[in-house]
């Protein structure tokens, strides 16, 4: 199906990267940063010369469109999502694409900052793309493939699908989000509009990985409460809140919780920023865990640690709040078995030796299960991401959209009662 095919997905990606799309998690307004819609208003253009006549951008950063079906059978309608948007961890501006045609399977030095270096000791992964095709950043911003492999894989599936109607496939819609990497992916979206009973986001990286579960996550802010008093006068007055909520941190464990001392399984206790003065500190917390109970008693030894802490220091006080994030995609997926099985059936319809993992974060597909759109997520081959070792194989990028044409023309072909 594919011998002929001239895949489109480097050159659309190579275009994506090279628009800076970061989100800001301290911005109030959605999306996060006005620059996103840049690259969702060039997709829409791009949707509409392919021929998708539906394809629109609205005003919180969305791109809804849809590919229609091709076939005269009752087929679920399913969607394909990735994330417009990259981390704000490192740098989108000016990103400089480049391909390492035939990769030899050595160290890649980046030319803009040859210091650093994307070495297969570092990254094992390489060491399997040998003779591939690499694209990575020049060295001195990520690469944009988290999420814009997806973008682009999703994109290269519409141009190939509308190329080719003898392909049966139900109703597809394809969304466009903003703002994942800040937790925010789906705030503002419309679920009727999307109209979707099932779903797929591109957004897992090694060729074959597919993720059915993720952590289930709770945000914790912590508010320490001091009291303020001139330093010269402040004996027997000042309760000084940074030495309280030093003192919090400093009892936290050092050798497990914590993401650094953690893997597989485990999940984490992650203090991830801190601000404040001597009369007030706010310390904000994520808190991970593959199965959903045991946040609580994450949150519960957290509340016990603030309890010692302040009877360090009499006369201070604290807030303990907990919020809700998203939730492990297991739970929902476990009751909608062939999501999964047709996913797997497709890779292997691909040449694809599965991968299924855990993965140890969450995707717009987290929250999306739990708002009645069963939603795993699949390989695109982005690999380092957030950072400016980033990288991506053209080949896994192919790859990855034979699969999804796969899963689509599955999904037909389950489907037995005609129209």
């Amino acid at each position: 199906m594919f011998e002929n095919y001239p895949f489109t997905v480097a050159e659309r990606f190579i275009r994506y990267v090279q628009i800076d799309t970061q989100s800001d998690p301290g911005s109030k307004s959605y999306p996060s940063t006005e620059k996103q819609k840049d690259l969702s208003r060039l997709l829409v253009k791009e949707l509409q010369e392919m021929g998708v006549t539906d394809a629109s951008l609205d005003e919180y950063g969305y791109v809804y469109a849809t590919i229609p079906a091709s076939t005269d059978k009752q087929v679920p309608v399913i969607c394909f999502c990735s994330h417009v948007d990259t981390a704000p961890d490192c740098s989108g501006k000016g990103v400089k694409p480049i391909v390492h045609r035939d990769y030899d399977g050595g160290d890649i030095i980046l030319p803009d900052d040859p210091s650093q270096v994307i070495s297969p000791r570092e990254h094992p992964y390489l060491q399997e793309k040998k003779g591939e095709d690499i694209i990575t950043a020049a060295g001195t911003t990520l690469l944009g493939a988290d999420d814009k492999a997806g973008v682009a894989i999703i994109m290269d599936m519409a141009h190939f699908l509308l190329q080719h109607p003898e392909c049966r496939h139900g109703k597809i819609r394809l969304l466009f989000t903003p703002d994942e990497e800040i937790g925010r992916g789906v705030d503002r979206l419309d679920m009727d509009r999307l109209g979707a009973e099932f779903a797929y986001t591109l957004d897992a990286g090694e060729r074959g990985a597919f993720e059915d579960e993720t952590f289930s996550a709770d945000g914790v802010k912590i508010t320490f409460h001091g009291i303020s008093a001139h330093p010269g006068y402040a004996k027997d007055k000042l309760v000084n809140a940074i030495k309280v909520a030093g003192t919090f941190l400093d009892s936290l464990p050092k050798d497990e919780w914590s993401p650094e001392t953690t893997e597989g399984r485990y999940g984490f206790v992650h203090p991830v920023r801190i601000s404040g003065l001597a009369e007030k500190v706010v310390v904000e917390f994520i808190i991970r865990d593959f199965i959903t109970a045991r946040l609580a008693a994450y949150e519960e030894h957290l509340r016990n640690k603030v309890e010692d802490a302040l009877a360090v220091f009499p006369g201070a006080s604290a807030d303990f709040e907990v919020v809700e994030q998203y939730r492990n995609m297991k739970e929902v997926l476990d009751l909608h078995p062939r999501v999964s099985d047709y996913a797997v059936e497709a890779m292997e319809r691909a040449g694809i030796t599965v991968q299924r993992g855990s993965a140890r974060g969450g995707t717009d597909g987290s929250r999306l299960s739990f708002m009645g759109l069963p939603c795993p997520n699949i390989f695109t081959g982005e690999m380092a991401f957030h950072g400016k070792h980033e990288y991506v194989s053209i080949q896994d990028m192919q790859k990855s959209v034979e699969t999804i044409v796969h899963l689509a023309c599955i999904w037909e072909e389950r489907s037995p009662n005609e129209i």
